[in-house]
């Protein structure tokens, strides 16, 4: 099986890259960008999986994923993403993708969602669509939710969480509010603790 990891990230990508062949994969390739993932394919064959970043250059929404099902031959093209929100999964795959897989997703579970895909399948994680983590323990936080969560697991007041988003001090307590309740957390270093054993930051 021959499969393709397309990325701007490095970090991303390696990780990614290494969670499949753990997974017994043995071909894994990865590029950074679109225009390089349609190049490789051309050149070297339509791939048995390709993953593309939602958000990575090249894109420009979901006109690349169409772009990449027409390289790789209608063989399997997920999107990736660690932000994209349930609609935009949902319109991925409506558009063809063959699964929507968040970032958030451990190496087991990925291993099995490709392994899903490579079968035939369209792959989309329940809990997310639903609403909740992989783990299916609280709704899904929001990107605004999150940086503040950063904040609140480096030690920040609100007011210096403030600053750095360029955000009313007040707004930063409605979200540490909200992000709480989302996780069932007492308070915020209770959130600071949940958010680091789920790794949500």
């Amino acid at each position: 099986m021959r499969l393709l990891i397309a990325d701007d990230h490095d970090l991303v990508r390696d990780t990614v890259a290494a969670y499949l062949s753990s997974g017994g994969f043995e071909s894994v390739s990865t590029v950074p960008n679109l225009d390089e993932a349609i190049a490789r394919t051309v050149s070297e064959g339509a791939f048995d999986l390709v993953f593309l970043d939602y958000n990575m250059p090249g894109m420009n929404g979901l006109s690349g994923l169409d772009r990449m099902i027409k390289a790789n031959q209608g063989k399997p093209v997920a999107i990736l993403s660690g932000s994209a929100s349930r609609d935009v999964a949902q319109a991925a795959l409506a558009a063809g993708a063959s699964g929507f897989i968040p970032k958030t997703l451990s190496a087991k579970a990925l291993i099995s969602a490709a392994r899903f895909m490579l079968s035939g399948e369209v792959y989309a994680p329940f809990e997310f669509m639903r609403g909740t983590d992989q783990n299916g323990d609280h709704p899904q936080l929001t990107r605004r939710e999150l940086d503040v969560l950063r904040g609140i697991c480096a030690g920040k007041s609100n007011k210096e969480i403030a600053q750095d988003y360029g955000l009313q001090e007040v707004t930063v307590k409605l979200h540490a509010k909200t992000l709480s309740r989302k996780l069932g957390a007492r308070n915020r270093t209770h959130a600071a603790m949940i958010a680091r054993d789920r790794c949500l930051v």
